[in-house]
């Protein structure tokens, strides 16, 4: 067969299609020319040598005047058309495929990613500002221009799902979730030659999966040419011997050995203080960052680092070029509560007896002395968090040897501090205490028994002034029509809590809903059951830490109670930023701290760490890692509180020397956070180029207006029953009686909460802007009701013609002219070809319109064009007959206009031109050899007469 450019239109199997490119040369891609990428087919070359699938060069249809429609009708086919196209014609490919609208400072890593080859680059915006988009808009436009083919996201286990969820709903990348739970099922469907990380384009895995000895040298060998690392502070090298996180470390050391493999790194919290952790991950992007001194860098050094590393505050970004993100405002608060007798004698006997464990442990060995501490550690955590994880921890456990000795303090340090750069344990430490137990006297042991009775009585009665306070206030947040999340530290304490909670309110919150989230459930059960406490509008969700980190729980909850304090200030960021980011849609979220009065540990908690970082965090928008290892200020306070004070009530930290020097380590932390955050790569992009080209390609694939005025009209159009809401709501019904081939789409969309909806008469809330209000659907471009729709009406204007709801030709007379008025729809089908040597296929939808006639024409404005298309009505009739005439009339002037409406298009295509490189300049990429080319003829798509009122005739 004769070779047929790129783009061209052909017949084939009777049909006609585009040619779209290709990577095998012996296969020519098609897709039908009004059909979707889901009908996109492959043609053996050889085999049309031999006379069959035939490929001949074919030509466009153009409308038929005897089929004319109304304004109506051209409007749905302007709009369809372009919310089809997803090989958009402007310089950001990936727009054309994603299912959110980026806010603008989102393209800001985007603009850096082009300038780097490989792209490695680290993403440190604070937490909510959306580093999960700007990794995928960078990864969807590596897609789209060729440059890579398969991707993996290596996150903590907890985290997959959520990944695969925004990788489908938002960027429309089909990812299978590789960890312990689904390896089985993964490895059924497998050839017995291929690896589970080699067969699939897109994977998510368990970065712990992958770090595991039987894993890893397999998932080294086929890893994908692109990464993205989540939460790689947990991955940095760190400063003690923490063995789980040096082999995260490790892993990304020998990914970052293939030079060419592209590389995102996500935290926002990168710098936990220690500067050989945080150079550590520097050293991923490049080994020079590593032997940088961050407090003397030079501006060549600065230069160089602020090309791969990009790391805002909220304030930043909240307005940036003239568009506004609605962050909510956070308003911190403090709650106390006095024990009650009951509790203060068990927590001052549990003291006293912790105390003494570890006073008389002093003369025991290195091994037995660390037992006695962290049984201490453990028995004072359980006391101090609930009656309920008192008993759990106390009661007889199983009797079997936990700890290998050399790793004992990595083992336990996550049952009783709280870490961020190694997992959370939030099981009470009953092994802890139980390896304690092994050494004590029968005397010590019964006491210990002892403190489980007093505990137990304590359990559910007014003695548990704690939970009383929790009640109270979540009471409280319940009457304001708050929704609270409430964080504990042990499971025990957060079903308790929860059962208490909801027997306590029950009666004055009739529909109240109280869960609890914790580490007995999977990932799945985990999410399952915040889905099901969304249908609540009085709900409670009681979690442990194992939601604290990276799942966005924004949609269903805007006020956080802290009911265990945090004995880690980045803690209490991570759990306040689960609500507190970009998509809540309160305006203001609540931050409550619940404390003991009375308790010396929750007071000098609040004092030294907590209030602290809370003042930096209102004071300057940002939020300051603690600058030392996590556990060390806290190790001062229980030195104090064990070893230095007659008297619990004694308790004074503000002289101990450690907690002095953690202080002045803080204020220069601050100092440190301030200088960075504002002096990197967001300073060189400008604003406006990002902006021209925004608008540029919301011309080209239409903005959320475009989509909203589309799916009503259209759904008007099809008879399905709409209904406008406050707030931009609106309600919409009988979605069974949609179209059947609209409605088969969903059977391959399982992601998205559709199919009830599309067999019964239920009602559906939708939306067309974020941050979408609650129990609304929000509908971006890419959604598959909107892309079903625009397809559906887009094949019907070719195939049923006058019958069709979209129409290809039009007219109509309107008081919104003064003089005959012509408008078209052009599709555009372009050749990129790019310095790198790929070329690639775009395509748009120009509108372009005049007055008067061929002899007599006056050019209408681009925003004049859109203006009618979008906004004429008919102020008139028109006789079938007349319609017919003046759409036959439409046709010729498009014929005799060939010159200029060739004009039209080379504008278009130097526009288009200009356009990509300004993108390429602004990126520092290379642009000497990009051209843009237009294929001959332009496909007419269709047109609309608009006639003026003769005078007399009243606007209706």
């Amino acid at each position: 067969m004769e070779e047929i450019a790129v783009g061209s239109i052909v017949r084939c199997r009777e049909r006609e299609w585009i040619i779209l490119p290709s990577n095998d040369r012996d296969i020519v891609h098609l897709r039908p020319l009004t059909g979707g990428e889901s009908e996109i087919c492959g043609i053996y070359k050889p085999l049309t040598r031999l006379g069959i699938d035939r490929i001949e060069p074919a030509q466009f249809p153009l409308p038929d005047p005897e089929q004319v429609g109304n304004a109506v009708g051209i409007n749905l086919l302007f709009n369809a058309s372009r919310l089809i196209l997803h090989d958009g014609a402007g310089p950001f490919r990936s727009l054309g495929r994603i299912s959110v609208r980026p806010r603008p400072y989102q393209f800001v890593p985007l603009l850096m990613a082009l300038k780097l080859d490989p792209v490695r680059l680290l993403i440190a915006d604070d937490v909510g500002v959306g580093k999960t988009i700007e990794a995928l808009l960078i990864v969807r436009e590596l897609l789209d221009r060729g440059e890579i083919n398969r991707l993996c996201v290596l996150c903590p286990p907890y985290l997959c799902d959520q990944w695969q969820q925004e990788l489908t709903e938002k960027f429309h990348i089909e990812a299978v979730v590789v960890r312990s739970g689904t390896i089985a099922q993964l490895e059924r469907t497998l050839p017995a030659t291929q690896s589970v990380f080699g067969y699939y384009p897109f994977i998510v895995v368990s970065i712990d999966y992958a770090k595991m000895d039987t894993h890893r040298a397999n998932f080294l060998q086929h890893c994908p040419e692109c990464v993205i690392v989540d939460e790689v502070h947990g991955a940095a090298l760190p400063p003690s011997g923490a063995r789980g996180q040096q082999q995260r470390h490790e892993l990304l050391r020998k990914l970052v050995e293939k030079d060419d493999r592209h590389l995102l790194l996500l935290s926002a919290t990168p710098h936990s203080g220690v500067e050989s952790s945080f150079l550590s991950l520097l050293g991923l992007l490049h080994p020079q960052f590593e032997q940088y001194d961050l407090t003397h860098l030079t501006e060549s050094q600065r230069d160089a680092l602020a090309r791969q590393f990009v790391q805002r505050r909220r304030v930043d970004v909240q307005k940036w070029i003239d568009e506004e993100t609605p962050f909510p405002e956070r308003e911190p608060q403090d709650e106390s509560y006095q024990l009650s007798p009951a509790y203060k004698n068990l927590f001052n006997d549990v003291y006293t007896f912790s105390r003494q464990l570890i006073r008389t442990g002093e003369t025991l060995n290195g091994w037995k002395q660390r037992i006695r501490y962290w049984t201490a550690l453990a028995l004072l955590r359980c006391v101090m968090s609930s009656p309920a994880s008192a008993v759990a921890a106390l009661e007889k456990r199983r009797g079997s040897d936990y700890f290998e000795e050399d790793f004992f303090a990595e083992s336990v340090s996550p049952y009783v501090y709280d870490p961020t750069e190694t997992e959370i344990s939030d099981v009470q430490p009953a092994h802890i205490v139980e390896a304690g137990e092994k050494d004590l006297s029968s005397t010590e042991q019964k006491t210990l028994r002892a403190f489980a009775k007093k505990a137990q009585e304590i359990l559910g009665t007014d003695q548990d002034t704690k939970l009383l306070k929790c009640v109270e206030v979540v009471g409280s947040l319940l009457q304001e029509r708050f929704r609270p999340l409430i964080w504990c530290r042990y499971i025990a304490t957060s079903e308790y809590l929860a059962n208490q909670i909801n027997q306590q309110l029950q009666k004055k919150f009739p529909n109240l809903r109280v869960v609890s989230v914790n580490g007995t459930l999977t990932d799945e059960e985990r999410r399952a059951r915040i889905l099901e406490l969304a249908k609540f509008p009085n709900r409670v969700c009681v979690a442990t830490d194992c939601l604290s980190e990276g799942i966005n729980l924004q949609e269903w909850f805007d006020a956080v109670v802290h009911y265990d304090l945090p004995w880690n200030p980045n803690r209490l960021e991570q759990r306040d930023g689960r609500v507190d980011r970009f998509g809540q849609r309160a305006k203001k979220v609540k931050s409550i701290l619940i404390y003991g009065s009375d308790n010396p540990i929750d007071l000098a908690v609040l004092d030294v760490l907590l209030r602290k970082a809370r003042q930096i965090h209102k004071t300057l928008g940002i939020t300051v890692p603690v600058p030392v290892e996590e556990d060390t200020v806290m190790k001062a306070i229980l030195e104090n509180l064990f070893f230095r004070q007659k008297r619990v009530e004694q308790l004074s930290l503000f002289e101990d020397p450690m907690v002095v020097q953690f202080q002045r380590q803080l204020d220069d932390a601050v100092n440190r956070e301030k200088e960075s955050r504002t002096r990197f790569a967001q300073r060189s992009i400008k604003p406006q180029d990002v902006i021209r080209e925004l608008e540029e390609t919301d011309s080209v694939l239409g903005d959320s207006q475009t989509v909203r005025h589309f799916v009503l009209n259209a759904l008007q159009k099809m008879g399905i029953p709409i209904k406008p809401k406050e707030n931009e709501i609106f309600e919409i019904s009988r979605l069974d009686q949609l179209p059947l081939q609209i409605r088969t789409q969903f059977h391959f969309n399982t992601h998205y909460p559709f199919h009830s909806y599309l067999t019964s008469s239920e009602s559906l809330l939708i939306a067309f802007s974020l941050p979408t209000p609650e129990n609304a659907v929000y509908l971006g471009r890419n959604h598959p009701l909107v892309n079903s729709l625009a397809q559906y009406l887009f094949e019907e204007a070719f195939e049923k013609g006058a019958d069709a709801q979209a129409a290809r030709c039009g007219a109509v007379r309107s008081n919104a002219v003064s003089k005959r008025t012509h408008l078209y729809l052009l599709r555009l089908r372009y050749s990129l070809s790019q310095p790198e040597g790929k070329s690639l296929f775009a395509e748009e939808v120009v509108p372009f319109g005049f007055r008067g006639s061929p002899s007599n024409l006056e050019w209408l404005s681009d925003s004049e064009t859109l203006h009618l298309l979008n906004e004429v009505k008919p102020h008139g009739n028109l006789t079938p007959s007349e319609k017919k005439e003046f759409a036959t009339e439409g046709q010729n002037f498009f014929q005799e206009l060939k010159t200029e409406i060739d004009n039209v298009i080379e504008n278009r295509r130097k526009r288009l031109e200009e356009s990509h490189l300004r993108v390429r300049s602004s990126a520092g990429m290379l642009r000497r050899g990009l051209k843009v080319s237009v294929h001959r003829p332009a496909d007419l798509l269709g047109y609309l007469v608009i006639l003026p009122c003769p005078q007399g005739v009243r606007e209706s």
